[in-house]
């Protein structure tokens, strides 16, 4: 590799990790939303495109998300915030769902992964932008076949996104009547669920050699986890600083616009 390549590289990873720990911090999205997208626009840059960058993007975005969620659960069960009966009910059909997106994945392109991946995070950014904390479907969590069908579709759906379980976790436990700390805690959880599981199955996906960025083992690219993790353990305290010190709420919804965009150009760079 080399040298002026892999400054570019470390340059761009720096900024991106940086960038997702204080979104992390100061709105508390996910960050698998925005390390995905970022991922796939530097590797694209670095001239690593290829028929399986997708794979690469999602896959690593999710090993950063084993971390983060392990030592998030763990701080907000020291707070007694976390509902360990919704982890406990709802973990095996996640897991499943995340098996099930991780083969998915790995028979799809990484065009048509673009692709959904535009799509749900379109979905994501108008919930951000219109949703209401008061909306409700319920007043409790799903049980039997609506939990057993919504479970795994969890997992695959975040899987397919590379993302933890806040982006679609905490608006479901929040439509059922749980509130959003709470919801946000548990999700949490569910980011373990989903990213363990998964991130087993990619590290044995077979990628083409000649078209991935160095230091990737499977789909894993383990440069840009390890600078990525260093860099969000850094700047996350920074983002939730911030949050204290100003109304996030709008800038929320002005993340959701470029969401939105981000989504749609995803879409039309497949489309056209």
């Amino acid at each position: 590799m080399e040298v002026e390549l892999a400054v570019k590289m470390l340059g761009l990873l720096l900024a991106i990790g940086a960038i997702a720990g204080i979104l992390a911090g100061l709105l508390g999205v996910g960050g698998g939303v925005v390390l995905v997208a970022a991922f796939y626009y530097a590797f694209q840059t670095l001239g690593y495109d290829s028929l399986q960058l997708m794979q690469i993007c999602l896959a690593t975005s999710l090993a950063t998300i084993v971390v983060t969620s392990i030592r998030s659960v763990v701080g907000h069960h020291k707070r007694g915030v976390v509902d360990w009966h919704i982890l406990r009910t709802w973990a095996p059909g996640i897991g499943v769902g995340a098996v099930i997106g991780v083969y998915t994945a790995s028979i799809l392109t990484s065009a048509s992964l673009q692709l959904v991946f535009g799509c749900l995070a379109l979905a994501v950014g108008v919930y951000m932008a219109f949703g209401r904390p008061d909306w409700r479907l319920g007043t409790e969590m799903p049980k039997g076949i609506v939990r057993s069908l919504l479970s795994p579709s969890v997992g695959f759906l975040s899987v397919l996104m590379g993302i933890g379980g806040g982006s679609f976790g905490v608006p479901l436990m929040t439509l059922y009547g749980r509130r959003m700390h709470e919801a946000v805690a548990t999700a949490a959880g569910l980011g373990v669920i989903i990213s363990v599981p998964s991130v087993a199955g990619f590290l044995f996906m077979p990628i083409d050699p000649s078209s991935r960025p160095p230091y990737t083992i499977g789909a894993v690219n383990f440069a840009a986890f390890g600078v990525v993790i260093i860099m969000t353990f850094v700047t996350t305290p920074l983002g939730v600083r911030l949050s204290h010190a100003i109304d996030p709420a709008p800038l929320r919804r002005i993340f959701a616009v470029f969401l939105i965009l981000v989504a749609l150009n995803m879409i039309r760079k497949v489309l056209y």
